[in-house]
């Protein structure tokens, strides 16, 4: 059987370079994660190897936040250890990804401009909240949702759709990977959280003991951030459900 590729485009050379370097840095520092193969680098576009696969789906969720808990804990070990979440984190090259603080108070406030949240009261109150996650060790960010883990028909988990990091504390990338599995499949209940919780904190203090001290509360905090800030997706793009009860179409979960 002939090798099979799936082929990214980008607008523009810097795209691809920021895609790559990120590629790099998670298969260097993030070993957990299994990433699909990048063989080619265009000046628009990065080809990788194609894995057959299907999304993520609640049943899966426990074996992904440990992997997600292993792989923070791996990269807080080897690299992000020093890093602050106010701080963009830099490369050996010199280039950086992005803090936690900066590109969520310019999210939450395009949230306000784009009548997500009620007034600036509101806006307040979500910023405020931000400060004060900004707290313990750093962990990337890659944006964890269904979509972007396949599951293959012998149980390996690929992460793809990795183009872009910032740093975050540890568990918000468990929370987001929890929000987007609820505005895709609908409300989980309780239980499933906390194990998922419990599974991910296992998995990083495997790396030190302090990594795996994400509460329910903290883990809440972020839910609640998250809630803004995926806001304008619900109901698009694969997220058919919303925050709101009784919101998610028959047959979607």
């Amino acid at each position: 059987m002939r090798p099979r590729y799936f082929t990214k485009r980008y607008e523009a050379p810097e795209r691809v370079a920021s895609a790559a370097r990120h590629h790099a840095w998670l298969a260097e520092h993030a070993r957990p994660l299994r990433l699909p193969a990048l063989t080619v680098v265009g000046p628009t576009s990065l080809t990788y190897e194609w894995v057959d696969g299907r999304p993520a789906r609640p049943e899966d969720l426990l074996a992904l936040a440990a992997l997600l808990g292993d792989a923070h804990g791996a990269a807080w070990i080897t690299d992000l250890r020093p890093s602050s979440l106010n701080t963009p984190h830099r490369f050996r090259d010199g280039i950086a990804f992005g803090d936690y603080i900066s590109p969520r108070q310019t999210a939450l406030r395009r949230r306000l401009e784009q009548g997500y949240l009620a007034d600036r009261g509101a806006l307040h109150a979500m910023l405020t909240l931000l400060e004060k996650t900004a707290e313990g060790p750093t962990a990337f960010y890659k944006d964890s949702n269904p979509r972007n883990f396949l599951i293959t028909e012998a149980g390996d988990i690929y992460t793809v759709d990795t183009d872009d990091l910032t740093l975050a504390p540890m568990g918000y990338d468990l929370a987001k990977l929890i929000a987007t599995m609820i505005l895709t499949h609908g409300p989980l209940p309780a239980s499933t959280i906390d194990s998922a919780l419990r599974a991910y904190n296992e998995a990083a203090e495997s790396h030190d003991r302090q990594l795996g001290t994400t509460d329910r509360e903290r883990l809440d905090d972020f839910l609640a951030l998250h809630a803004v800030l995926t806001a304008p997706y619900a109901g698009r793009n694969g997220y058919r459900c919303s925050w709101r009860p009784r919101s998610c179409p028959r047959g979607s979960a």
